[in-house]
């Protein structure tokens, strides 16, 4: 029994690992295809915005979450069912602005580093940006605007990661003329 937990464990080991490298491959070839870390970083945002679009139906299904009632709610679930089911860490949620309307995500660990040193010709690039874009595009795809850009970074020396995510509006939906 206790051999194949170990196994389940060496497996998912294994998985994170391939993933790092993986994204690490990814960011690695971006810098070679694009003039500078600015244009990096927005790629870096659109793609992980794409998977989001994408990642929010599989999240639904997986999770059965129900609809938040309040951006509140929206950041406890980021927090402790999103980073906990697709990156296998919980982040606290902190630094609350006196509207409630912006939060931090603090990563003790982000285990999109693993295996990272930045050059110093890379000083800005912001080698995890792709979790904004995936943060953005998920809420987009649940009526949720939002704003979210890295504060800090361990990988420029910061004591923790720092994900900082502001409420915009809440997005209408549009439905075709016949459809209400």
């Amino acid at each position: 029994m206790s051999r194949q937990s170990n196994r389940t464990t060496d497996s998912k080991k294994m998985n994170s690992e391939l993933f790092t490298l993986t994204y690490g491959a990814l960011v690695t070839q971006l810098c070679k295809d694009y003039e500078n870390d600015e244009e990096v970083n927005k790629q870096l945002d659109k793609m992980g915005y794409n998977i989001g679009v994408r990642l929010i139906e599989d999240f639904l299904a997986r999770s059965s979450v129900g609809r938040c009632h309040d951006f509140r709610e929206t950041a406890d679930v980021i927090a402790k069912v999103a980073f906990k089911m697709y990156l296998g860490i919980t982040p606290s949620v902190t630094n609350w602005s006196p509207a409630g309307d912006e939060f931090s995500l603090i990563l003790e660990s982000n285990p999109l580093v693993d295996f990272v040193e930045l050059p110093d010709n890379h000083n800005s690039l912001i080698y995890s940006n792709l979790l904004c874009g995936v943060l953005r595009g998920a809420l987009e795809m649940v009526q949720m605007a939002v704003d979210v850009r890295f504060a800090q970074d361990t990988l420029r020396g910061d004591n923790v990661t720092e994900i900082r995510m502001k409420f915009i509006k809440r997005i209408e939906e549009n439905l075709p003329a016949g459809d209400e």
